[in-house]
């Protein structure tokens, strides 16, 4: 399962998140680690996962010429190709750069790969109280467009404060984690368990 998203939205504690336990090194900084792609792989509610967390869009230390190669490179990391993507967006303003991001998914991959993705957002402690991500999206145009493109599949999660959360369910990381484990699974009997292939990706940007 291939993450994408801008840096520092929260890519590298949303995999730990989905493992129960910190395997990627989360950082706050551009540094080396948060430019390269990583793959960890780990047993999940008794699913065996790779995670693949990718050099974070619109670096300002990275040239598009340094980037998109990375990024596309991390495709062969899990040949044939991956099951699923995961768009990291955060509970927040939809702006031009979030955008800007989606727009590089759809060239580096074209927006057939939207087929294969989920969007998850993190820091859902800023939704709120209440009030579901579906809610949240629907008030964004451009969000819901992205959520139409990738048939409505969308979940959200808090790496910080929905650890442990027993008081709501909606609101708890165990749940989101396996709601998202059960949309990934639904996606590939839909997709006839056809992985997104290098050969597919340069027969779409053809």
């Amino acid at each position: 399962i291939v993450l994408l998203g801008k840096t520092g939205a929260g890519k590298s504690s949303l995999a730990n998140t989905i493992f129960g336990k910190d395997v990627f090194k989360v950082t706050h900084s551009l540094d080396s680690e948060a430019s390269i792609c990583q793959a960890k792989s780990g047993s999940v509610k008794g699913r065996s996962i790779t995670l693949i967390d990718t050099p974070g869009f619109i670096n300002p230390d990275r040239s598009e010429e340094e980037l998109k190669p990375d990024i596309l490179g991390c495709i062969t990391e899990c040949a044939p190709g991956p099951p699923a993507f995961l768009i990291v967006l955060k509970v927040e303003k939809f702006t031009e750069q979030e955008k800007e991001v989606i727009t590089k998914i759809c060239q580096y991959f074209s927006e057939e790969a939207l087929k294969y993705a989920a969007v998850v957002f993190t820091h859902g402690d800023q939704l709120p109280e209440g009030m579901k991500i579906e809610e949240f999206v629907n008030q964004n145009d451009d969000l819901s467009d992205l959520m139409k493109k990738c048939s409505g599949r969308c979940h959200v999660v808090d790496n910080k404060y929905w650890k442990n959360n027993q008081h709501d369910e909606y609101r708890s990381n165990q749940f989101q984690v396996s709601e998202l484990l059960y949309t990934i699974e639904r996606m590939m009997t839909e997709n006839k368990g056809v992985c997104c292939t290098a050969k597919m990706l340069k027969e779409w940007q053809a």
